[in-house]
C-alpha cells in the first residue's frame, strides 16, 4: 500500500497530494480510513471529491470489505509485542504490550503509570530480537509528567550489553508535546500522524504512542453528569484517531488513567476507572 502514490488516485493532483502530506495522510491506506470532512478541510476540496477520493483509495488498498478468517490471521501475523521486562507482566499480557492495540494502565495517584510509560518510551528502542521494537517514541503529556532525567536514570540501569547510544541520541528518538487542553490534546494527534509519517522510512520509525494521562483534561474541563455525554462522545473521537494511528503504523498504543472516587457508590469500594465515569 505505500508503494502507491497519492497522484495515482483519481481526482488528486501534485498540489492536492503535498496537501495531503502535509496534513499527514502520506499514504492510501491513511486516506482509506479518513473521515470525508477531515480530508476535505486537509486538501481544500469540496465533501463529494474528498468522498471519491477515499472510496478509490479504499478500492485501491483493498479497504473497507469482508475478509476471511484466514485474511485476519495473516493481519495478526505482523503484531508485534513490545517487552516490559517484568516477567510476570509480560506473562500477564500474552508475552507483551502489542501492536495494532490500546493497552491503559490505570490506577491511584503514585502508583507508578508514568513511570510505567517512561521505561516503555526506552524499551521501544531496543532491537525485536530482545523484546523492543527499535522505534521511536511519541508522548503526548497531559499532566506535565515527562522526565529527561528519568529516562537517563532507566537507559544508564540497562545491561551494558545492550547499547542505545548516548542519552542524547535516545531522548532524541522521544518526541513529547505538553497538552493545555482537551481540544488541543485531540489536536496534537492529528500533529503526531504528520510526525509518524516523516519517520516511516527513518532509522527509527514511530512504534509507541503514549498519552499520559488520557482523561485529565476532559475530566477538568466537563465537570459534572451534564457534560458526561459530551465528554464521552470526545473522548471516543480521540481513541479512534489513536486507533486509527497505531493501526496505520503497527505501533503500540500506551494510555494512562488515575482511579478516581464516584460519588454515586454509597456501599463498598468508592474507586473505578476515571475513562467509565
Amino acid at each position: 500500500m505505500t508503494e502507491i502514490d497519492l497522484e495515482d488516485l483519481p481526482g488528486v493532483g501534485p498540489a492536492t497530494a503535498d496537501k495531503l502530506r502535509e496534513a499527514g495522510y502520506g499514504t492510501v491506506e491513511s486516506i482509506a480510513t479518513a473521515v470525508t470532512s477531515d480530508l476535505a478541510e486537509a486538501a481544500e476540496i469540496g465533501e463529494g471529491t474528498a468522498k471519491k477520493v477515499i472510496l478509490a483509495a479504499r478500492k485501491m488498498a483493498d479497504i473497507g470489505g469482508f475478509k476471511t478468517g484466514r485474511d485476519i490471521l495473516d493481519k495478526r501475523k505482523d503484531v508485534k509485542k513490545l517487552r516490559t521486562f517484568v516477567p510476570e507482566f509480560d506473562e500477564l499480557v500474552g508475552g507483551g504490550l502489542e501492536t495494532q492495540a490500546i493497552t491503559e494502565v490505570y490506577g491511584e495517584f503514585g502508583s507508578g503509570k508514568s513511570q510505567l510509560v517512561h521505561q516503555m518510551a526506552v524499551n521501544v528502542q531496543l532491537p525485536e530480537e530482545i523484546g523492543g521494537l527499535h522505534g521511536s517514541v511519541i508522548y503526548v503529556d497531559t499532566e506535565n509528567t515527562f522526565r529527561p532525567e528519568r529516562i537517563e536514570q532507566m537507559v544508564d540501569g540497562l545491561p551494558s550489553d545492550l547499547d542505545l547510544g548516548q542519552i542524547e541520541e535516545v531522548l532524541e528518538r522521544i518526541h513529547v508535546a505538553r497538552a493545555h487542553s482537551s481540544d488541543h490534546q485531540m489536536l496534537l494527534l492529528e500533529t503526531a500522524r504528520e510526525l509518524a509519517s516523516s519517520l516511516r522510512t527513518s532509522e527509527y520509525p514511530v512504534k509507541l504512542f503514549i498519552i499520559d494521562s488520557l482523561t485529565s483534561l476532559f475530566r477538568s474541563e466537563y465537570a459534572g453528569r451534564g457534560t458526561l455525554a459530551a465528554r464521552q462522545q470526545k473522548l471516543n473521537r480521540h481513541m479512534h484517531d489513536l486507533l486509527k494511528l497505531i493501526d496505520d503504523h503497527n505501533a503500540v498504543g500506551l494510555v494512562t488513567n488515575q482511579v478516581m472516587s464516584n460519588p454515586a457508590i454509597l456501599f463498598g469500594d468508592p474507586r473505578d476507572r476515571s475513562a467509565a465515569t
